[in-house]
């Protein structure tokens, strides 16, 4: 169903409106716990000076720790129902852009604006917070998407495509369309200087990571050091082969690659910082 301005407005406007207001809860909730927190700090400072436990003081202590794990997990709920409203506006944005592109106003955007908007998309991807026994889903950061899976709409993906001197490229693209009948997609080159539009099989193309993963909770879903990946070369729209020289340590940390690279006399570039978004599974190209 189409989603005209005013009603995409509206739509965003309210989730503005929600975001709003369980901020406004979570920072109430927090200085609610704030008094649960100290109680337990005082209780642990006086057993440090008792010799021992009375069942009464442990009992009590029992009772404090249940009532801290309860409050944060009444704002743990707050926030992610906080991040859901903005992954909803999200959504709305992307549809809105996508309408207007079918619709033929497609805004011609300059490289370095490029550059910018990819990075600026890569750090903003929303970020998988799992919960206790929680597994990561597909297409959490290194986590492979279902065999399945079919790109939707407007989603940007690497696609391998042949140049006019015959060469094959991964390179970043944009789906047009999935066309179920033959299993091929149609996707466009995402720099817009190049203006193709490309008909490809679907093991020539992957699916972007659609969450980063967070290397203090999942990093099993992330490429562990050593592995051989294919990563987007900065300043470029081009995948090539690289090597995991360091995992990002944090949410927003990025990861460390070697390019291979004929022209250093070690085989590989110097060490480039490549973001969870633009680095996926290595697929050599079938000869």
């Amino acid at each position: 169903m189409a989603l005209s301005l005013d009603s995409a407005t509206q739509q965003v406007q309210e989730r503005l409106k929600g975001i709003y207001k369980l901020v406004r809860q979570i920072h109430e909730e927090k200085g609610r716990n704030e008094g649960n927190l100290n109680a337990v700090i005082k209780a642990h400072e006086k057993l440090q000076s008792d010799d021992k436990i009375s069942p009464y003081h442990k009992s009590k202590l029992k009772g404090l720790y249940c009532s801290v794990v309860a409050d944060a997990e009444k704002e743990e709920d707050l926030i992610r129902k906080a991040l859901s409203k903005i992954y909803e506006i999200r959504v709305i944005r992307h549809e809105r852009r996508i309408q207007a592109k079918q619709a033929g106003s497609k805004e011609t955007i300059r490289r370095g604006a490029l550059m910018k908007m990819l990075l600026v998309t890569a750090q903003t991807l929303p970020l998988w917070i799992s919960k206790t026994g929680q597994q990561p889903p597909a297409l959490c950061g290194a986590v492979p998407a279902d065999p399945t899976y079919v790109a939707k709409l407007g989603d940007i993906v690497a696609a391998l495509v042949k140049s006019t001197d015959g060469d094959e490229n991964w390179i970043l693209a944009e789906v047009v369309q999935y066309l179920a009948s033959s299993g091929r997609y149609e996707v466009d080159d995402i720099d817009e200087e190049q203006k193709e539009r490309h008909t490809l099989s679907k093991r020539r193309v992957i699916p972007l990571p659609l969450m980063r993963a967070n290397p203090e909770t999942d990093p099993d879903a992330l490429f562990p050091k050593g592995a051989t990946v294919m990563a987007l070369y900065p300043q470029t729209t081009c995948f090539y082969k690289a090597v995991i020289n360091q995992l990002p340590q944090t949410a927003q940390d990025e990861y460390q690659v070697l390019f291979e690279d004929s022209s250093y006399s070690e085989g590989f570039s110097p060490p480039l910082m490549v973001a969870q978004r633009y680095v996926i599974a290595l697929k050599e190209k079938k000869k």
